[in-house]
């Protein structure tokens, strides 16, 4: 009999690209931010980004970051020929992620204000030029925004309250510099939350409702990890993957490991304190 041809439903790739991808571990270590995405104290690189998106999606198929920051993962969609839909609390944020993919000349766009009057409406010839929405607004308000099933979503959380930690990483530099060394003030911003469990169910919240968007049999990503605090690790990666997945099926990890980090000599000669160079990129599966 003769063999039969192996139809990729998934992406454009090639076999060895896609064994590639498989493998459950990497290196990436993110090239320098520009000077536009700077303020945002914990942004998400775009050469991370494109690779996700380019094993779960193919061209013309629509990408969802519900909790884009200054746009990423938008970019990174847009530049790979996808269609770019992005929810941001934070007004400042937003608007500088609608800036840089007004830049990258994509012709058919979603301006913040458009997309808050209601329904967005695939623009005329979107299959070939891919189109852009950038809503600024709480993720949990998805549905008053009309932005219809999606084909992947792509997202990373805040990392609890650590950025509002004293002495946490480069806060110092940044502060020195006048950059935003946490999200904001807002008391919708799960970042500002500093009870732990609460912090967890929020954030369980709105994969929750972005979950109700994604086709059927498709995949989120969440990249995330443990979170270390006054001496105690909290396992938020292992923790989303077991809530997320009581409305998601988890399929796999890969371990995102950076090699390029300074080493600090926490706990040196007294205690047991790792330097966390690695994240959880969690697969989760529409049923």
């Amino acid at each position: 009999m003769p063999k039969r041809r192996l139809v990729n439903r998934l992406n454009d790739l090639s076999n060895r690209d896609w064994l590639l991808f498989q493998k459950s571990w990497f290196v990436h270590n993110p090239p320098r931010r520009s000077e536009d995405v700077l303020l945002h104290p914990a942004k998400f690189p775009e050469t991370l980004c494109a690779e996700f998106i380019g094993f779960f999606t193919k061209q013309g198929e629509t990408v969802l970051d519900p909790m884009m920051g200054t746009g990423s993962a938008l970019v990174a969609a847009l530049e790979m020929g996808r269609n770019a839909i992005g929810v941001e609390l934070m007004p400042k944020y937003a608007e500088i992620a609608e800036e840089r993919l007004q830049k990258m000349g994509t012709p058919y766009y979603f301006p913040a204000e458009k997309a808050a009057r209601g329904p967005l409406s695939q623009p005329e010839n979107s299959m070939v030029s891919p189109f852009f929405a950038v809503i600024c607004d709480d993720a949990r308000n998805l549905a008053v925004h009309g932005i219809g099933e999606v084909d992947y979503i792509l997202t990373s959380p805040p990392y609890w309250d650590m950025l509002r930690m004293k002495g946490f990483e480069t806060q110092k530099e940044r502060a020195e510099k006048g950059f935003d060394v946490h999200y904001s003030d807002d008391e919708r911003d799960v970042g500002n939350i500093d009870d732990y469990q609460r912090f967890l169910e929020e954030l369980v919240s709105i994969y929750r409702v972005a979950a109700e968007y994604l086709r059927p049999k498709r995949y989120l990503t969440i990249i995330v990890k443990n979170v270390k605090k006054g001496g105690t690790i909290y396992p938020l990666a292992w923790d989303l993957g077991r809530r997320v997945g009581e409305f998601l099926t988890l399929k796999d990890e890969r371990i995102w490991c950076q090699d390029n980090q300074r080493l600090a000599p926490y706990g040196m000669g007294n205690a047991w304190v790792s330097n966390t160079m690695h994240h959880y990129c969690l697969q989760f599966r529409k049923g």
